[in-house]
C-alpha cells in the first residue's frame, strides 16, 4: 500500500508556531503518512508548490496569529488554476479571531476552499479520522469519475 502524501506548515508571513505543526506531522507519519513539512511562516504559493512537486494528497495548514483568513485569499482559484481543485485542504488553528464565532469561521474558510476546518483547540486523532475518510472519499469519486 502506498503512503499517502501530505503538506504540512503554517501559513502567513511572520507566524512563527511551529509546536503544533509538528506534533501533527509526528502523529500523521505515526498513522501512515508520508508528511513533507514546510516549517512555518509559508505563503499559499510554497503550499501548492510543494503539493504539485509531490503529488500530494492533502494540504494541511495551520495559523496562530488570526491573519489566515486575508493570507488566503483567493486560495479556491488558485487550486483550481494549479489543477489540485480536488486536493483535499484542511486549515486549524486561531481562526475565529474579533467577533467571529468558530461556526462564521468555518463557514468563511470553507468559502475560500477548504474540506475542513479547525478553529480553536483540535484533536489530532479526530484529523488523522477525517483524512483517512475524506482522502477514501476522493478515490472513491475519481474513480467513479464523479
Amino acid at each position: 500500500m502506498t503512503k499517502k502524501t501530505v503538506i504540512i506548515g503554517t501559513v502567513g508571513t511572520g507566524d512563527p508556531h511551529f509546536v503544533a505543526v509538528s506534533f501533527l506531522g509526528r502523529i500523521l507519519s505515526d498513522a501512515g503518512f508520508k508528511v513533507v513539512n514546510l516549517g512555518c511562516s509559508c505563503s499559499t504559493e510554497e503550499f501548492i508548490k510543494a503539493a504539485i512537486e509531490t503529488n500530494a494528497d492533502a494540504i494541511l495548514m495551520s495559523s496562530l496569529l488570526g491573519y489566515a483568513e486575508s493570507d488566503l485569499r483567493g486560495y479556491r482559484d488558485m487550486l483550481v488554476e494549479a489543477g489540485l481543485d480536488g486536493i483535499v485542504s484542511y486549515i486549524g488553528g486561531n481562526l475565529a479571531i474579533g467577533v467571529r464565532t468558530p461556526e462564521e469561521a468555518k463557514k468563511n474558510f470553507q468559502e475560500l476552499g477548504f474540506t475542513r476546518v479547525y478553529p480553536g483547540v483540535t484533536d489530532f486523532d479526530q484529523v488523522v479520522r477525517d483524512l483517512n475518510q475524506d482522502l477514501a472519499t476522493n478515490i472513491v469519486a475519481a474513480t467513479s469519475g464523479m
